[in-house]
């Protein structure tokens, strides 16, 4: 893969991690699909177990917890995100609900059938798609949600140069259609789909990252990686 083509894989991940910890989220997204995903949900109470997998700083996370009224844990293999949605937890009065451990997806530290809700923003890619819906699956309370947002194609054709990017950056990428089959496969009944609107990317994600690129490269002037 040329230089210019790189993936976020071919990187260190300490300046990864340095980089979006800048950011209120870590992918695309926004509080308002955030809030509509969480619509289709309804049995939650003040005693519900939820889980935000890949969890990040907690952007997203935060949001849940305004909007229900269980314990959240949140999930992420990196402490620095985790420091930060600790910190994020406290300064908005939700410690007592919402905490943040490191920990691994690909061995996450819940019982069978603990959990009423399985959350993942932009996530679920790093285990991937499939194995993640079935090894998460026994997390589950009966009755239990999964919601997880996935980059998908929209159409079964794309101009080639895009078709080529998505498949050596994420081979698992697939049809909206296809995906919910998967999840119906891994013993989910699919309950509802949306596409995320253009702005989860420009204005959440793309948009606030302008003046972080700007102090990172300046702060690591000279440094190839």
């Amino acid at each position: 893969m040329s230089d210019e083509n790189k993936t976020i894989h071919d990187f260190d991940f300490n300046l990864i991690c340095e980089y979006f910890s800048s950011l209120d989220q870590q992918g695309p997204g926004s509080p308002e699909v955030t809030i509509k995903a969480l619509s289709f949900i309804d049995n939650l109470t003040a005693d519900s177990r939820i889980a935000d997998i890949g969890c990040g700083t907690g952007g997203q996370t935060m949001v849940l917890a305004h909007h229900t009224l269980g314990h959240i844990t949140g999930i992420d293999l990196f402490p620095t995100f985790i420091d930060l949605f600790n910190l994020n937890a406290k300064k908005l009065n939700l410690q007592d609900r919402v905490s943040g451990i490191v920990g691994s997806m690909e061995n996450l530290p819940f019982h069978n059938e603990e959990l009423d809700l399985i959350w993942s923003e932009g996530a679920i890619y790093n285990i991937g798609f499939e194995r993640g819906l079935k090894e998460w699956h026994k997390f589950l309370k009966t009755g239990g949600y999964i919601a997880v947002s996935e980059a998908s194609w929209f159409t079964d054709k794309r101009p080639l140069e895009i078709d080529k990017f998505w498949q050596d950056a994420y081979p698992e990428i697939d049809t909206v259609s296809n995906k919910v089959a998967q999840m119906q496969a891994a013993g989910y009944l699919p309950m509802a789909t949306f596409i995320l609107p253009e702005n989860c990317w420009t204005e959440h994600f793309y948009t606030p990252q302008v003046l972080s690129q700007q102090n990172f490269l300046e702060k690591y002037k000279g440094n190839k990686s």
